[in-house]
């Protein structure tokens, strides 16, 4: 559970720093570029441990998996709550068959 957490809140930081300066167009690209560093900074101090805890658990591709999944849920909130953009039917049914793939890589074959 610490895993999930930890890269929960590694991916809020994540996608603060990929996404959140898109509200900022007319802002110089440089302190974008500057400010998504120092985001991600703090981003890498959640992630690391996570990736290090988890993988007593978690084979690396599991973690990796665990994470994408956990990505896009935290995008899609961001998106609709700080970008205000529409989750659209066609974005859902997409993730939802990225999601598929968690019980491929998780399934014993």
């Amino acid at each position: 559970m610490r895993t999930i957490v930890l890269l929960t809140i590694s991916n809020v930081f994540m996608t603060l720093a990929w996404y959140g300066h898109l509200k900022y167009k007319d802002t110089p690209l440089w302190i974008a570029i500057l400010a998504s560093w120092g985001i991600a900074f703090v981003e890498y101090c959640f992630q690391v441990p996570a990736n290090r805890i988890g993988h007593y658990d978690f084979t690396a591709a599991q973690l990796k998996t665990i994470q994408e999944v956990i990505t896009l849920a935290v995008f899609c909130v961001f998106s609709v709550l700080y970008l205000r953009e529409p989750l659209k039917w066609n974005y859902v049914l997409g993730f939802s068959m990225m999601a598929g793939a968690v019980f491929v890589i998780f399934k014993e074959w």
